[in-house]
């Protein structure tokens, strides 16, 4: 079993993978802003609380993990500083020898072999624009990262997130950098599903300094 420490783990990619891990027996440290209360709060993982801008919240996050996922969004304080911030993380993830692993967006995937990525076409809708660019530079600074750092970069499906929760099925598709789309044209994956994915690539890397999606 591995301690697992996810950052944003009170938010919707950062719990379910908290939940998912935590059900498998492993040791789960959540850290966010503030710690959830009653029926929020998962069995098994423990809430620590702290800001990833402060690098003494950074340093307890890393020290004695096996693996640190990142699952912060840039909204509020961490807007305009996500890449600031995650770039910290991977810095003392080299430093001490644990793994990152960062929750990016569908933006950062690919339409086809050799295209673009969907955050560098300039065809992004003006709402999600300022965040997948942000998430894509997280992923260009881990590209040109030092080659002893062991990441990986997982993006969900298009469909994901609170506003379209889905079921869980128990099964999940990967890919590589470009998108999945199901036989009707849909790319979506439930939370419960994709963190089956994530703490399935804890538990057997597959994705060493490489990103991934995951759909169904």
């Amino acid at each position: 079993m591995a301690t697992i420490t996810v950052v944003g783990g009170t938010g919707y990619a950062g719990g379910s993978i908290a939940r998912e891990a935590a059900r498998r027996g492993h040791t789960v440290v959540s850290f966010s802003r503030t710690v959830p209360e009653g029926d929020a709060r998962i069995d098994g993982v423990r809430y620590e609380t702290g800001s990833m801008l402060d690098a003494e919240a950074r340093d307890r996050a890393v020290t004695g993990s096996d693996v640190v996922v990142s699952a912060l969004a840039p909204r509020g304080e961490l807007d305009g500083r996500i890449v600031e911030a995650d770039d910290a993380l991977a810095a003392l993830a080299l430093e001490r020898g644990v793994r990152l692993g960062v929750v990016g967006g569908f933006s950062s995937l690919r339409g086809a072999e050799g295209a673009p990525r969907f955050a560098e076409t300039g065809d992004l809708p003006p709402e999600f624009a300022s965040e997948a660019l942000q998430m894509n530079e997280v992923l260009t600074h881990l590209l040109g990262s030092q080659d002893a750092l062991d990441w990986f970069f997982v993006s969900p499906a298009m469909q994901f997130g609170s506003y379209a929760p889905g079921e869980a099925l128990g099964r999940y598709r990967v890919g590589g950098e470009v998108a999945l789309f199901d036989e009707a044209g849909v790319s979506a994956v439930s939370g419960a599903d994709f963190a089956l994915a994530v703490v399935d690539e804890i538990e057997t890397p597959a994705h060493r300094r490489a990103q991934f999606g995951v759909a169904y």
